[in-house]
């Protein structure tokens, strides 16, 4: 498994909403000087988090984006999840694959299976204020 660009730069976005949480909408052109990435890269991250309710945009001056709830509420496995799909190990056990013809005497299985299962409560056990802190 591996955290692509596009998830890591979804936490620092939302890493940094959550720092201004309560000061209203936060412009993205502000949020990409702060966490040095391209504000066109942003705008390809943007439409994941908004679409899965994470944040919401307001368009026109004073415009910009805000987490939708305090940052408590927010685990850093569900962000990945919606930034990068599946946080399987293999291939056998993403969401979208078919079932393995090998799966009932498969062997390694049920290591993949610990693992994905120790990697999504290790995510989901974090939130972005246990970040901030």
């Amino acid at each position: 498994m591996l955290i692509s660009t596009k998830g890591r730069y979804a936490l620092r976005v939302m890493l940094d909403l959550a720092e201004n949480y309560g000061k209203g909408f936060v412009p993205m052109k502000e949020v990409a000087e702060r966490q040095n990435i391209s504000l066109k890269y942003l705008e390809r991250i943007l439409p994941a988090l908004t679409k899965n309710n994470l944040i919401e945009g307001l368009q026109g001056k004073g415009g910009g984006y805000r987490l939708t709830a305090s940052p408590d509420q927010y685990r850093v496995g569900d962000i990945l999840r919606f930034t990068e799909g599946n946080l399987s190990p293999v291939a056998c056990l993403d969401c979208d694959a078919n079932t393995c013809e090998r799966a009932k005497t498969c062997k390694t299985l049920p290591m993949w299976e610990e693992f994905y299962k120790l990697t999504n409560t290790y995510f989901d056990g974090i939130t972005l204020a246990d970040i901030m802190k």
